[in-house]
């Protein structure tokens, strides 16, 4: 019998089956062959005279059965996105300009800010009229532009209108959550919450549609890791920033997006679509409502 210090290894693997394939297309060939345990995995070794051989056949099975390149699906635009940015830029600077003007005798901050107590107390709809809610200039400014770019790309993939209803149920789910992990004294305000859910519906409906198939494992969650990648970078500076509500957006934005992804998008129309955005107006009216009449 010839010593296995006689043979010449053409290729390794981690397990036998790993090699199954490469010894069948040499046997195929003619070329004797053998599976061998190596100290620490599998090679495929042949006759020192045979090894040349060996190896261009490898290599011109390889370059023969190579798959053919998988073209990445095109994301399909349901519309521009527009609309529901306009929508959304629209109501954040309405309710400052009414809070400002303290219309119909509303205290809007003190009966519309997320309170962990008054949450916990069944009022619930602050979760909702918080969003709408801001600080300063600079806080609005900064949510006006985030979220009209995270916003944007959920409108063209899931429609402005269906899209919008996602970021304000997402939006309202993040601010629940960070409320029943505070304190009954915690207070917050602004539309971070629905933004950074944004940013994850986005990413999740992406990865989840397989929009990246067959790029890799790494491309193929690129949606969600650039998504992650964002909340690190602009979601956890400044003093007055609640870090938890935007984990929590972003948490509630990953699970609607990921839901999202199984709607039969093509079954839905510009009519149901503007149904669906007026929904998510009337769900923000109905809040502040139930607000002005808990005074």
């Amino acid at each position: 019998m010839t010593h296995l210090v006689d043979w010449r290894p053409v290729r390794r693997g981690l397990t036998r089956r790993s090699l199954a394939e490469a010894s069948l297309v040499l046997t195929a060939m003619d070329i004797e062959n053998r599976v061998e345990h190596d100290a620490f995995d599998w090679r495929l070794v042949v006759r020192p005279e045979q090894a040349s051989e060996a190896v261009r056949q490898l290599e011109q099975y390889s370059l023969e059965n190579r798959a053919a390149d998988v073209h990445p699906m095109l994301v399909r635009s349901i519309d521009s996105g527009w609309p529901g940015v306009l929508g959304f830029i629209a109501v954040i600077w309405m309710i400052p300009a009414l809070q400002s003007e303290q219309a119909f005798g509303w205290q809007w901050l003190a009966i519309g800010r997320n309170e962990a107590g008054a949450v916990a107390s069944g009022e619930w709809w602050r979760a909702i009229t918080a969003l709408t809610l801001h600080g300063d200039i600079a806080h609005i400014l900064g949510n006006s532009v985030f979220g009209a770019l995270f916003g944007l790309f959920v409108g063209r993939y899931l429609g402005s209108g269906l899209g919008w209803l996602l970021i304000l149920l997402a939006g309202t789910v993040g601010n629940l959550l960070n409320a029943w992990l505070r304190p009954d004294e915690f207070r917050s305000i602004g539309a971070s919450t629905a933004t950074f859910a944004a940013l994850a519906i986005g990413g999740a409906f992406v990865y989840r549609r397989g929009y990246f198939k067959g790029r890799g494992l790494r491309r193929s969650l690129a949606p969600i890791f650039a998504g992650i990648a964002m909340l690190s970078f602009t979601g956890v500076g400044g003093e007055n920033t609640d870090v938890i509500a935007h984990f929590t957006g972003f948490a509630a934005g990953l699970g609607f997006g990921w839901l999202a992804a199984e709607f039969r998008l093509d079954e839905i129309n510009q009519q149901q679509q503007l149904w669906c955005g007026l929904a998510a107006l009337s769900i923000v009216a109905l809040a502040w409502l139930l607000a002005g009449a808990s005074i």
